[in-house]
């Protein structure tokens, strides 16, 4: 039977990258531009393109080209130009779950816009690929996935190199998901560009398909053989036609065809062998020497991935949830404006964008794609905000009472210190002259208050700020904006069982205020119910878990190394050991100290080379690949200040953390650690949909001194009895150390270049000047999933919701949820309008291997039912539904006859 030469033709854009993205899509227009009159020429047999699995390259050409928006859609509709289904091609580690959900809704979504969308899970470049990747994949409605690393070794180019333990010994193999889903997976074992610039003539073309048509074959399980003509950015071969016919001519055995994806994976699945590999959950080339996994961009540039981490919790958890609410209480879903949201995040979720190694353009424009998204988000949560609390009855309001309507947008009750901000009184400007007001408010006594919940209880609250009168303005649906002075005070309290998916109000009301008592405690310890923590002199501390009476010792040592990697890969500067806190002297402070918090400042200085040393520059522009540098850390010293605000408040599990430094030191990398004493062969770390299990200590392939990993929100080691999880606010790197069981979490890494195929400096990368990182510790019994540690490892960083308001008559009573859960050991992680219709969708994942149970009821007579991510609706129930292990499952509630 004659092989098959699959020859499809492609261009793999990154839209930022090695320049800035105007710049990248100034030849992405010559591109299309070249495609749409290569697909004019009459008799042509230019067959068909592959637009890159990604539907945003056509919003960007529609940008400067709407003229063409018609031919475009045609050449969609007749399989000319093959789309989706991704709205961008994300990096799989560094962004959400739900923003890989999204990706895939919104990309398909508008699909829908332009023609038919190409099903195929295609992660050409990505960056190591999550483990429930096939579940997402399958729940889609796409059986086939394409990807270029994860599986067989890589080197510098992307170059194959053959280790005698592959996973797989082909190309093909079959990829299952931790529930038993599985697609067929393909691997561009020789690159996307196997096929680029195939000659045209005879001599070159018999060098060409020698060489190429043996190294396709070598991986390949059937006599299909896939060829990609392109590569990053790669030009339109116009002459394809040409090339194709001069391969037919030298090689009558084989059967050359330009072909699409669809037409190679139709093809393929007729001929596959019965014994293919099953490769099992991430693909993040555990099996190479650990030089080109790319895992340090988790780490580069860490400030973009706070950012990112702010936006998607700003959105996922408080926006979508808090429009939901609502939605249910009548008012219509603003789905545009949401979409619209999500659309400009993810503009910043490509993997050269958000894994930070593309030049220092590229990233100063992702900051203000953040700035807008948060802009966008916070007036959103406010005016959402405000329409829900006027459909709350607070008329039984005390005389001269002020109502807090504290939300909470989680899958989660919550019980929190909130802190809100607070209008005693206010006067308008046109009540009183402007210039009158403030003396008049700063001279008018301040009753005394206290705090009750909606039954009348007494709550612990304290002022946390003195009175001061500040100027402000309302903005009415009705009228023109209002200005008004405000006699204002910050206000701490502690808001107990708040439901899920709910609210509780609390009134300000005249009377004796509760005074809060102080803790009288030695100015080195803090404790609350759950914990207690002891410092020592030099700044580490021992966590006592009160549950279990176990103590943790001396955690939050600070580490800094010397780096003379790049953005993609961090290598330790030669001849240089670690620098460190312990055992310094460290400056603690008593910040706050009563019954709703205990807050303690750390202040460490530490003496760090001020840069590589001078072999570091020679090496970079000679482009010595960085496992094959040897430069060390200068002889000059720098000071670094780490300031480190220690908290603990009522209710929390464990201590919360944010440090403040200059960073005035170049070439370096900053982590905290975490020595648990914990003897273990294995870790947990969230990430998406899944919270994974992974090894310690490397394969015996593995050569490279260090061994990170991705995270999302948080990674723990546990044995059989105790545990301790650190989560974090966008600190997405870690590493097991053997010793001591040592969780280390880097909060800082700075580099100066690119790293990729030539020279390209980032001086920015250094990140120099003032940086942050915040992270919660959390003691537990068992593991984090046995223990629901995980409940608090996702709550960290998601805030609820306060609004004051006025005494006004309302609907809805002064404490409510709107969905009503069991769903005891899932792991919430939406709560939205679906895309299509009104009804309301819900999203949790079971990150054990137990089947559970869950049961959700929207209070307004809806009837729910399973779907898939693409909220297709796959079975009804009576509103309990049995959730397999590792599943993903979504619900839907169709419209009663009050939603």
């Amino acid at each position: 039977m004659k092989k098959t030469a699959h020859i499809i033709s492609h261009s793999h854009w990154d839209r930022e990258w090695y320049l800035p993205f105007e710049q990248h899509r100034y030849y992405f227009i010559k591109l299309m531009n070249d495609l749409i009159e290569q697909f004019k020429e009459e008799g042509n047999a230019f067959e068909s393109f592959h637009l890159d699995g990604q539907t945003i390259l056509l919003e960007d050409y529609f940008a400067v080209h709407p003229e063409n928006r018609d031919i475009v859609k045609q050449l969609i509709a007749e399989k000319k130009i093959h789309i989706g289904p991704w709205y961008v091609l994300q990096d799989a580690f560094l962004t959400s779950s739900e923003a890989n959900v999204r990706n895939l809704v919104i990309g398909l979504h508008d699909t829908k816009t332009y023609g038919p969308a190409s099903k195929l899970g295609y992660f050409p470049d990505t960056f190591g690929i999550y483990g429930q990747a096939p579940q997402l994949l399958k729940q889609a409605g796409i059986d086939t996935a394409a990807f270029g690393r994860g599986v067989k070794p890589t080197g510098f180019n992307n170059t194959v190199s053959d280790t005698p333990d592959f996973e797989s010994p082909y190309s093909e193999m079959v990829w299952k998901a931790p529930d038993g889903s599985s697609v067929l997976g393909v691997l561009f074992a020789n690159w996307y560009s196997n096929g680029n610039e195939i000659p045209v003539d005879e001599d070159k073309a018999q060098e060409f398909w020698d060489q190429k048509l043996q190294d396709v074959e070598k991986y390949a399980s059937t006599n299909q053989l896939l060829f990609m003509n392109g590569c990053d950015h790669q030009p339109l071969q116009k002459d394809i036609p040409q090339a194709i016919e001069t391969a037919k001519k030298l090689y009558p055995d084989y059967d050359f065809k330009h072909s699409s994806f669809s037409e190679y994976t139709e093809a393929l699945k007729e001929s596959l062998p019965d014994n293919l590999q099953v490769i099992e959950g991430e693909l993040r080339n555990q099996r190479t020497d650990g030089w080109s996994t790319l895992v340090n961009t988790a780490s580069s540039r860490i400030y973009l991935k706070q950012m990112n981490h702010q936006c998607q919790l700003l959105l996922e958890k408080v926006a979508e949830p808090l429009a939901t609410m609502n939605h249910l209480t009548g008012n219509k879903y603003p789905r545009e404006y949401v979409r619209f949201m999500w659309k400009t995040l993810m503009e910043n979720h490509p993997h050269d964008s958000i894994c930070g190694c593309s030049v220092d353009e590229v990233h100063r424009a992702m900051v203000t794609r953040f700035e807008s998204v948060l802009q966008m988000g916070e007036v959103f949560v406010k005016e959402h905000a405000r329409m829900l609390v006027s459909a709350i009855d607070t008329s039984q309001l005390p005389a001269d009472g002020i109502p807090l309507v504290v939300m909470n947008t989680t899958g989660w009750n919550k019980n929190d210190v909130v802190t809100k901000v607070v209008d005693l009184e206010k006067i308008y400007f046109s009540e009183m002259h402007f210039e009158k007001i403030p003396t008049h408010l700063q001279n008018k006594e301040t009753p005394s208050y206290k705090l009750v919940d909606d039954q009348g209880n007494d709550v612990t609250f304290e002022f946390a700020s003195e009175p001061t009168v500040e100027f402000d303005y309302d903005l009415p649906e009705d009228k023109f904006r209002q200005p008004f002075f405000a006699k204002r005070v910050k206000l701490s309290f502690f808001a107990e069982d708040v439901p899920s998916f709910g609210y509780k109000t609390f009134y300000l009301v005249p009377g004796e205020q509760q005074l809060v008592q102080q803790e009288e405690h030695p100015t080195n310890e803090m404790e609350n119910e759950h914990v207690h923590l002891l410092f020592h002199a030099d700044g580490t501390y021992d966590l006592t878990h009160k549950g279990s009476g176990k103590t943790f010792r001396q955690l939050g040592i600070y580490e800094d190394t010397g780096d003379v990697g790049n953005e993609y890969m961090f290598k330790e500067a030669a001849g240089h050991a670690a620098i460190t806190t312990k055992d310094t002297q460290a400056e603690i402070t008593v910040i706050e100290k009563n019954a709703l918090s205990t807050v303690l400042q750390i202040t460490h200085t530490l003496e760090i080379p001020v840069s590589a040393d001078n072999q570091l520059a020679v090496e970079r522009h000679a482009l010595i690949w960085h496992k094959e540098r040897t430069a060390g850390r200068s002889s000059e010293m720098t000071t670094i200040t780490l300031q480190t605000i220690v908290t603990l408040e009522k209710g929390m599990k464990g201590p919360t953390f944010k440090l403040t430094m200059d960073n005035q030191a170049t070439d370096h990398r900053l982590r905290v650690l975490f020595p648990t004493g914990l003897e273990t062969e294995t870790h947990q770390a969230d990430s998406i949909f899944e919270i994974v299990t992974r090894p310690n200590m490397p394969e015996k392939e593995w050569e490279n001194p260090s061994f990170c990993h991705h995270q999302q929100r948080f990674s723990s080691l546990s044995d059989d009895q105790l545990g301790l999880t650190v989560a974090t606010d966008g600190l997405q790197e870690y590493e097991i150390l053997p010793e001591d069981g040592t969780i280390a979490v880097t909060v800082l890494r700075s580099t100066a270049e690119l790293g990729d195929w030539g020279y390209f400096p980032t001086p920015e990368a250094q990140c120099l000047g003032l940086q942050t990182a915040e992270w919660q510790v959390l003691p537990h019994e068992k593991d984090v999933i046995d223990s629901q540690a995980f409940i608090d490892a996702y709550q960290y960083k998601v805030p609820m919701t306060v609004v004051q308001t006025d005494a006004h008559q309302g609907e809805l009573p002064t404490t409510w949820q709107f969905v009503a859960t069991e769903a005891d050991g899932l792991v919430w992680t939406s709560m939205k309008v679906a895309e299509e219709n009104d009804g309301v969708m819900l999203r949790w994942f079971n990150p054990s291997e137990k089947q559970v149970s869950l049961k959700a009821t929207v209070h307004a007579n809806a009837h729910s039912y399973k779907s898939t991510i693409l909220e297709d609706k796959t079975t009804h129930s009576d509103n309990v539904y049995p959730v397999e292990k590792y599943e993903i499952i979504t619900l839907g509630f169709e419209k009663g006859e009050s939603l």
